[in-house]
């Protein structure tokens, strides 16, 4: 997805017109529109209010092969990399933890399909 129906579709999400995230961004929604329609890239600072502003990650926004930007919610990458700045026994326990709830998780959803 290229980076201008990425800032289409985080604005829809939000609710907001283009005027409302321009004024966010400090610029004119003229400009926000050319965005979305690909006739224009942002800066990179205007990529960064962007990405703050939506709070998804740089690469989510930038990224258009996919590779880079599994991570679109940056409260989570924020506590990834907490959890990857931990050392020995907490990090495993954390990790131990978040395996087991991302696994019932699944199977509830697996049992509440199938009923």
């Amino acid at each position: 997805m290229a980076i201008g129906d990425k800032i289409l579709s985080l604005r829809k999400d939000k609710g907001w017109s283009q005027q409302q995230l321009a004024k966010e961004i400090g610029t004119s929604g003229p400009i926000i529109g050319r965005y979305e329609r690909g006739e224009m890239m942002p800066s990179v600072e205007v990529a960064k209010k962007l990405a703050k502003i939506f709070r998804v990650t740089l690469d989510y926004l930038v990224d258009d092969t996919g590779d880079l930007a599994d991570i679109k919610d940056r409260a989570i990458l924020d506590r990834l990399l907490a959890i990857e700045k931990l050392e020995g026994e907490d990090k495993k326990t954390i990790v131990h933890v978040i395996d087991s709830l991302l696994r019932d998780a699944k199977a509830r959803k697996t049992y509440s399909v199938q009923q």
